[in-house]
């Protein structure tokens, strides 16, 4: 059970990943296919933010009385991170805007029929 306990923040990791994967892998839905990778990006995330973090340590500011730190690398690229994934989903969501005005549907498997009959 402390197994469970102790590393709760990465079995949330591992289910948000798997959620997404699947979401990703089963929607035909393009939006529905963007909303999964989030998730999925979301989970990487948790996951390097909870490796950065140390028992015990507090904010890489030099006290006297502190001697344990916890690395703020794994944060700072974190939040370039959430800047990137912003960005490439809103071209990713530029392109499904693009995709339904072409194709007049934003479904995979539909668009992918009319490709093949041209």
């Amino acid at each position: 059970m402390n197994l469970i306990l102790d590393y709760y923040n990465y079995w949330i990791v591992v289910f948000l990943m798997m959620t997404g994967f699947y979401i990703v892998i089963s929607a035909n839905n393009l939006v529905k296919k963007v909303v999964g990778l989030n998730i999925f990006q979301t989970s990487v995330f948790m996951m390097y933010i909870s490796m950065g973090k140390v028992a015990g340590g507090t904010a890489p500011i030099v006290v006297d009385d502190n001697t344990l730190y916890s690395n703020p690398l794994p944060h700072v690229l974190i939040l370039t991170a959430i800047v990137v994934g912003v960005a490439t989903t809103a071209v990713g969501l530029s392109l499904i805007i693009r995709i339904k005005r072409a194709y007049g549907t934003v479904e995979e498997n539909e668009f992918e029929h009319e490709d093949d009959a041209i």
